[in-house]
């Protein structure tokens, strides 16, 4: 096989197609595997919301509300038992994470109180602000846990709040705990609507 010049059209035609090759076949991977992904993010999902809440005998994924709370979407995925509303697991997010967003879905009692939040997406730093998972569970001064953010505004100590943000990394707690005021914004606004 003779060898192709090294020249300027040669370069170009080699270049675009080699680039075609590579764009087909990329294309084809995402496309065969966009099934896979998407069951993988809603068995993420329906474990989330069974972690943060408990109880309920309905499929809340399938019953999700979408509500706006100060211009910013949140999910609602309401907990029913026996056909009575329990509680409800709220995926709301934060643009304002040191690395960028934070998405967590919060399970929330009828009177607003937090039963548990799972983090279920971050770009934060390892060892840092990648602690939020677990930090904010532990000990009375940090867990969100049974707290009520409709009767008091989550807010870290450094902001005159009474949550010991994770040490380092106060920029991810702050959005952390955006979220979760967000969230309970919206478990609030959908029980007043549900009560209609």
């Amino acid at each position: 096989m003779k060898k192709l010049k090294s020249t300027l059209p040669n370069m170009v035609i080699v270049l675009t197609v080699t680039t075609m090759i590579a764009g087909f076949l990329l294309g084809y991977f995402y496309q065969s595997t966009a099934e896979a992904r998407e069951k993988a993010a809603k068995e993420k999902l329906v474990g989330a919301i069974s972690q943060v809440v408990s109880g309920f005998d309905n499929d809340p994924s399938a019953e999700k509300t979408e509500i706006m709370v100060d211009n910013q979407q949140v999910v609602i995925y309401p907990a029913m038992r026996g056909g009575e509303l329990i509680g409800c697991a709220v995926e709301s997010s934060s643009n304002n994470g040191f690395s960028g967003k934070i998405t967590i879905v919060t399970g929330f009692d009828r009177d607003c109180n937090i039963l548990g939040y799972n983090v279920i997406s971050h770009a934060e730093t390892p060892g840092l602000g990648a602690k939020m998972n677990e930090w904010f569970r532990n000990d009375s001064n940090r867990s969100v846990v049974g707290r009520n953010p409709i009767n008091k505004v989550l807010k870290v100590t450094k902001d005159n709040g009474e949550i010991d943000g994770i040490t380092a990394a106060t920029i991810s707690s702050r959005a952390f705990l955006e979220a979760i005021n967000t969230a309970a914004e919206g478990a609030m606004t959908y029980y007043q609507q549900s009560t209609k």
